[in-house]
């Protein structure tokens, strides 16, 4: 399965996680990162909150997050009245959600999520979709 495949498959399971709540809506943006426009991974939404999210899964204890997405993520963000999350998977973990603020800058002017920077400062599905997690916007 190619990296691609990988990463689809991995919008499409947190997709369906939110859906399965009840509570919750979501809407995959499949041109993510293949057109012009900034536009997250997923839209996630209730009647109180909005959520941006960009997905990532890796086999490495580290995710590693360009300049470009991280800078994409929260021009959408702040323009649509969203909530920006970076939602990392490392594998055989679950879910963590970070918000920009939590995220590591690299040398090199990009950002990083260690596995362990992800569960000292990520939320678990569970915790993000509480409504106490809401942030005022």
């Amino acid at each position: 399965m190619s990296r691609k495949s990988k990463g689809i498959n991995a919008e499409r399971e947190l997709l369906h996680q939110f859906w399965q709540t009840g509570k919750w809506i979501a809407l995959r943006t499949p041109a993510s990162g293949s057109m012009r426009y900034p536009c997250p991974d997923l839209l996630v939404g209730n009647l109180l909150r909005k959520l941006a999210i960009e997905c990532k899964t890796t086999t490495s204890d580290r995710q590693y997050i360009s300049q470009e997405q991280v800078d994409n993520l929260q021009y959408f963000s702040r323009v649509f009245g969203a909530e920006p999350f970076v939602a990392v998977r490392f594998q055989k973990e679950g879910w963590f959600f970070l918000t920009l603020e939590d995220i590591e800058t690299t040398k090199a002017e990009n950002y990083v999520i260690s596995k362990e920077l992800a569960k000292r400062k990520g939320l678990l599905f569970e915790e993000l979709i509480q409504e106490k997690n809401a942030k005022s916007l």
